[in-house]
């Protein structure tokens, strides 16, 4: 129940409605705290404030939000229309999240909200004198707020949308989630070494990708059935209701059909892919922004080169040898989880920018110096499928480029 509660707050908060709603909320009620002064010995303490005065600056505060958050609305709508142009629309889900734009949103409503509502207390006679120098003081903290926040906005909304700050937050999510899996490969639970000749198969009752996996409700139930879980299938996959996302082996009779429910409760499956709990959906929508860039309508290697970048930070993070290592910790012992192969990264990574740029020396070359760094990484598997990427690369620009000149540079830079 907290596992799914702590994800609804997640999912939520990444509507742009979200920071809004709670500001005005905290506006209204920033508005009508005011009031409660009146009860205090501040009415003896505190100075004068002429209503007349106090009206003007709410009508000021009130007239200029509504403008600019309209304007902040048109302004953050073309940067997300442009991200989805220039990138992929893949990126959209992260730029919508920005939180400077959300947070200025947020205070541009939230201000409008508290001048209106204080406005009508302030002409119904709500405030006494301690009540009006304490709106008067919240009115001047929003205006210097606004302020503050709209200088901020205004150097953000420069950059959101444009490709170079799309791929850095793509790269920022995708380096979160991959240093997630990469501390905690098997999510806490144990790998796939036991026999289940006789394991009977859990299937799909939905059909879409596997978004998320509540293990500990799948600890849970193991422990309750007395039966051991083997996961099928991992966040990022399409499911399918002929697809086995489980197997379960016990040596009780199993209520099947109980266990199938619980189970696919346990697996969110949804329409869309998620960056969080999928590290591979990170590295292919940068590289899909690689693709994007080198298609003939576009021609911009420039790009793809950047993009080949992102992808050889991404993959040192492998090479952290300061990393804390959680990954024997094991809490759902009753769970077995496979682990993604680290071929599929790198097909993900720069199997499409192989293909699409073969035709680009640059491109191939900097593949090539990217493989020729990440093999000096010590991790076998990183070591391995760096040399097959580099030679399917070479094989790539053999079929595309002409020039002998240019393929006896390629070959000199292969691993």
């Amino acid at each position: 129940m907290k596992y799914k509660f702590i994800n609804f707050i997640q999912r939520i908060r990444e509507h742009l409605w979200f920071r809004p709603l709670l500001f005005c909320l905290l506006s209204v009620a920033a508005a009508l705290f005011s009031h409660q002064a009146d009860e205090t010995p501040l009415n003896d303490l505190v100075p004068e404030i002429q209503t007349d005065s106090l009206e003007n600056l709410l009508d000021i505060l009130s007239a200029s939000m509504l403008v600019i958050a309209i304007f902040a609305v048109g302004s953050m709508l073309s940067a997300y229309s442009a991200a989805g142009r220039t990138a992929t629309p893949r990126s959209f889900r992260i730029v919508i999240t920005d939180d400077v734009s959300q947070y200025a949103l947020s205070t541009f409503i939230g201000a409008f909200i508290f001048s209106i509502v204080a406005t009508v207390a302030l002409g119904n006679g709500y405030y006494n004198k301690a009540g009006k120098f304490i709106l008067f003081l919240i009115t001047l903290i929003f205006f210097t707020a606004v302020i503050l926040i709209f200088l901020r906005w205004v150097d953000r909304i420069s950059r959101l949308g444009r490709l170079e700050h799309t791929i850095l937050q793509v790269e920022e999510v995708a380096a979160k989630s991959l240093s997630n899996y990469i501390k905690n490969p098997l999510r806490q639970g144990v790998p796939v070494i036991h026999d289940f000749e006789n394991g009977k198969p859990i299937f799909a009752q939905n059909t879409g990708y596997l978004q998320q996996i509540n293990m500990s409700d799948l600890q849970e139930l193991a422990e309750e059935y007395d039966l051991r879980v083997r996961l099928n299938s991992l966040p990022g996959k399409f499911v399918n209701e002929n697809l086995e996302i489980a197997y379960v082996s016990s040596n009780n009779t199993l209520d099947l059909t109980e266990v199938s429910k619980r189970i696919n409760n346990a697996l969110q499956i949804g329409h869309t892919r998620l960056f969080n709990e999928d590290p591979r959906f990170g590295l292919i929508t940068l590289t899909e922004i690689a693709s994007r860039a080198l298609s003939p309508g576009v021609n911009d290697p420039g790009t793809a080169i950047h993009i080949i970048g992102s992808h050889e930070r991404l993959f040192f993070l492998w090479n952290d040898k300061n990393r804390e290592k959680e990954e024997n910790k094991v809490v759902y012992n009753n769970i077995e989880v496979p682990q993604i192969e680290m071929s599929d990264f790198f097909d993900d990574a720069f199997k499409p920018i192989a293909r699409d740029g073969a035709g680009f020396i640059e491109v191939i070359l900097r593949m090539q110096k990217t493989f020729s760094a990440l093999e000096t990484i010590n991790n076998p598997e990183i070591k391995s499928a760096s040399k097959k990427h580099a030679k399917y690369a070479l094989n790539r620009a053999e079929a595309s480029i002409n020039i002998a000149d240019d393929l006896n540079i390629l070959k000199k830079a292969t691993l």
